[in-house]
């Protein structure tokens, strides 16, 4: 068994690297200032990033993208993932991988653009009443006709505002199972200014500055049924096919920011002298930092292993959910204790410690809540034994 990089991740890992630290790094603080991510600024590194080969990444090969295995494209994630999370999902975006389901015209109409960082994708699934519980939605869509109809509301839907389009998952019906009623659900591709299609400023969020999230009203709105995604009633079936990894994505940048956090506090436990003496030469430091890197290690092994088995076509839904679980408590910690061993100075703005640890809280909560993993685990433990 080969734990060793290859000679081409190490490339991708060490370019990506220098683009995050040389052309994010820079413009960090005045985004955490404003809470704003200039656009013409968005559009200068963009271009540098496409340049670079790093834009669209996640996108298989014959769609245009990068084409990248699921490991590197998750240590490509994990570089990016140091730096401040609006500069480095919006400047060097990776396009929903869902986009690669639809037709022909589809992947012409909505994918291509994105891939050529002429467009944004947005995907909305939330509802106010409907978080975890996605069969719980209450916006619907019905057709009339040739289209298609419709209403409800969406809310922290990232990005919406400079989307051009979003992918929205409506109720479409109901069937009956053995547990009861189960809502049948479809995606739709819906384009900003359709009529009866309102994008809202969302929530001030503590996470993330400059990341914004919205709320998405549709009040009869009409689309046409070429703007079906995948085929009606299997909106689910189309997302589990090709979101499979966002798990591991938001995993792996988890990495990089705990990484960035640890050696920040490396680097000041070995500078930072009291009682004559540097501070990491204290039990109370070194073995902070022992911790610190032991858990990293796990996660990071947990991360590469599941999206290795990804490709395999042998990863399981425990698979993908104790490697998110993993990676986003561990960022908790880490940050944490970063800022413990930093002490007053770890609160202070010179550093990224403080917006590391406000930024990991927001982890253990999309993409699937820590409870919501630990379900899916204890789940596929208990199934073998009919509980």
């Amino acid at each position: 068994m080969d734990f060793g990089p290859t000679q081409e991740q190490e490339m991708i890992v060490q370019t990506t690297r220098a683009f995050v630290e040389n052309e994010l790094y820079p413009h960090e603080a005045q985004v955490e200032r404003t809470g704003h991510l200039d656009m013409e600024l968005v559009r200068e590194i963009q271009q540098k990033a496409i340049a670079a080969g790093l834009y669209a990444a996640n996108i298989p090969e014959e769609y245009g993208g990068a084409g990248l295995d699921t490991p590197t494209w998750l240590l490509y994630e994990k570089e990016l993932g140091r730096a401040n999370y609006a500069l480095h999902w919006t400047c060097v975006a990776r396009p929903s991988n869902i986009l690669c389901a639809g037709t022909p015209d589809q992947r012409a109409r909505y994918l291509d653009p994105c891939v050529a960082g002429k467009k944004w994708d947005c995907l909305a699934m939330t509802e106010p009443g409907a978080g975890s519980d996605l069969r719980g939605m209450k916006a619907s869509a019905k057709q009339d006709g040739s289209d298609w109809v419709l209403n409800g509301t969406k809310h922290f839907i990232s990005h919406a505002d400079i989307a051009d389009f979003s992918i929205c998952f409506m109720a479409t019906g109901e069937e009956d199972t053995p547990r009861g009623p189960k809502k049948l659900i479809t995606a739709f591709f819906v384009d900003k200014g359709t009529p009866g299609y309102q994008v809202r400023d969302g929530y001030r969020n503590v996470s993330h500055r400059g990341y914004t999230n919205a709320i998405l009203e549709f009040d009869n709105c009409r689309i046409p049924t070429e703007n079906v995604l995948g085929e009606v009633h299997k909106g689910f079936e189309v997302a589990n096919a090709w979101l499979g990894a966002t798990r591991l994505q938001v995993g792996a940048t988890c990495l990089g920011r705990a990484d960035r956090a640890f050696q920040h506090s490396v680097e000041w436990a070995a500078t930072r002298e009291q009682f004559g003496q540097p501070i990491g030469k204290f039990q109370g430091v070194s073995f902070k930092l022992a911790d610190m890197a032991m858990e990293m290690k796990a996660a990071e092994l947990m991360i590469l292993e599941a999206g290795w088995k990804f490709d395999q076509g042998t990863a399981s839904d425990a698979d993908m959910a104790m490697a998110k679980l993993k990676a986003t408590e561990m960022l908790a910690m880490v940050a944490d204790e970063a800022i413990q061993i930093h002490g007053g100075m770890g609160l202070m703005d010179e550093l990224p410690l403080e917006r590391i640890w406000r930024d990991a809280r927001i982890e253990r909560i999309w993409e699937g809540t820590s409870e919501i993993q630990r379900h899916i685990i204890s789940r596929a433990l208990l199934r073998p034994f009919g509980a």
